[in-house]
């Protein structure tokens, strides 16, 4: 039996961590009445207002205030312009379009955990892990932490900001025959569309897109304007998919990656990051992730070389079309390489020459043992060892259990398995069976430190705690195929 140690962290949802968002109201009409009510405050009650404000909100004032003053400018259009308004009073309108939002008030679960980008400490490795935090309305997002692990293997936690900053949108290029690429892909280029682009030029802008999309939809001819409408959202709503999120903030846990667009309305699930070293040996940072809009799910890309800026892209493709995708932290002969599931029960291997398209693909392991009875799938991005590329999977038993397990791949065919644990690495206990979710171990990534498995997992999907594995012992329990 392999030893598992089982350490005693354990990181727990709170409702005190808050993400500080824009306000819109459902109805338009309502920001009219809002600033009619505004305006006809004293400034001597606004000042009583603010001043309560200033004392309950956990942040530096000149934090809150650049936040008022921002989310004015958000509707500071709907402003007659001849209106003088004070600095004051745009703080006080700032703040009736500001809202908290409690990101994980319910579950904090599904790490994710790399190496920290900065490693400044000698015998000490930094990193970063990932969670997915549900909170209000079953919002899932993306949240981070950092910490360490000293040469001992003991791990330490940095305390988390009590409040969560909002990115900023930045405006992305796109390039247009990847954008037509995509839009093929997807099946939304049709003969009411393409001479959308025709009026934008090799590398084009979101406000360059509406104003095509003006210029096409006066020169209509066609009679069915409600047709041509629909493809011309739709295009729309693929650019409005694909964006760049900065933040300003210095602390990675004041940062989170919140629903940002049509696609993820109802959340962004299960993100498994991997650093990425590029053949030229520079690193950079992927994660996939399912967008959720409360109908669809899609895969998609996050981006980033700092975690402070990521590029967020989809992911196109006959292959492309299913929950729980990881990438190999590597080009593997040349070609990138990705697991995934795309029948909803077997684990699949994929290859492509893109990072946003994968077509090609093939079955790499089927549900074997009884405790991965239903499906099977990975639970994060490959990790190369000496013997090959080790990948923590996850097996669905009886009573929709949730257990992790081990497979071993060839290092330079990564296509063949050859080793696999009979029994699960880790299943859940007596202890471990209820949760926001009963009867479920996961995990969407782990790191190897020597021979050591750092493995963070969720238990229940609600807390997230850590376990320490041998990599000798792994490969000594398992069966060689």
């Amino acid at each position: 039996m392999i030893t598992v140690r089982k350490l005693p962290i354990k990181i727990t949802p709170s409702s005190t961590r808050t993400l500080v968002r824009p306000f819109v109201p459902g109805n338009s009409s309502q920001v009219e009445h809002i600033l009619f009510r505004v305006f006809s405050t004293s400034p001597e009650e606004q000042q009583k207002v603010m001043k309560s404000i200033y004392e309950r909100m956990e942040l530096p004032d000149e934090s809150i205030r650049s936040i008022f003053i921002r989310h004015f400018e958000n509707i500071k259009s709907r402003i007659p312009s001849n209106i003088e308004i004070s600095d004051a009073r745009k703080e006080f309108i700032g703040a009736c379009f500001t809202q908290q939002y409690s990101l994980e008030s319910t579950a904090l679960f599904n790490p994710s955990i790399v190496a920290h980008p900065v490693q400044d400490k000698e015998g000490v490795t930094k990193f970063i892990i990932s969670l997915r935090a549900i909170g209000e309305g079953h919002i899932s997002s993306i949240t981070f932490m950092e910490g360490e692990i000293d040469a001992d293997f003991r791990i330490t936690l940095q305390e988390n900001s009590p409040v969560i900053y909002e990115s900023e949108r930045k405006e992305q290029l796109y390039d247009k025959g990847l954008f037509i690429k995509k839009s093929n892909e997807l099946g939304i280029l049709s003969d009411l569309n393409t001479s959308l682009f025709n009026r934008l030029s090799a590398h084009f802008t979101f406000q360059d897109l509406e104003r095509a999309i003006s210029k096409t939809r006066s020169s209509n001819v066609f009679k069915n304007n409600a047709e041509l409408e629909r493809s011309l959202n739709s295009i729309r709503m693929l650019a409005l998919s694909n964006f760049t999120l900065s933040f300003s903030t210095d602390t990675i846990s004041e940062r989170a990656i919140y629903p940002a667009s049509p696609s993820q309305s109802n959340g962004l699930e299960d993100a498994r990051f991997v650093k990425f070293t590029e053949e030229d040996g520079s690193t950079i940072y992927y994660a996939t992730f399912t967008a959720y809009d409360g109908k669809t799910i899609m895969p998609e890309l996050l981006e980033t070389y700092d975690f402070k800026e990521f590029k967020v892209s989809t992911l196109n493709g006959s292959a492309a079309k299913n929950k729980g995708m990881a990438l190999f932290p590597r080009k593997v002969n040349g070609s990138y390489m990705m697991l995934g599931r795309q029948d909803n029960e077997s684990l699949y291997i994929m290859t492509a020459d893109n990072p946003y398209f994968w077509h090609d693909y093939q079955p790499l392991v089927k549900p074997t043992y009884n405790w991965e009875i239903i499906q099977i799938g990975n639970c994060g991005s490959p990790l190369e060892i000496e013997e090959g590329w080790l990948v923590i999977t996850h097996g669905v038993g009886p009573v929709r259990t949730y257990s992790l397990g081990v497979i071993l791949l060839d290092k330079d065919e990564p296509w063949r398995v050859i080793g696999r644990l009979k029994e699960p690495l880790l299943e859940p206990t007596r202890e471990e069976r209820f949760g926001y979710v009963p009867n479920v171990l996961y995990t969407c990534g782990a790191m190897v430190i020597g021979r050591t498995l750092v493995l963070p997992y969720a238990i229940g999907d609600v807390v997230t705690t850590f376990t320490l594995v041998s990599v000798d012992e792994i490969m000594a329990h398992m069966k060689k195929l």
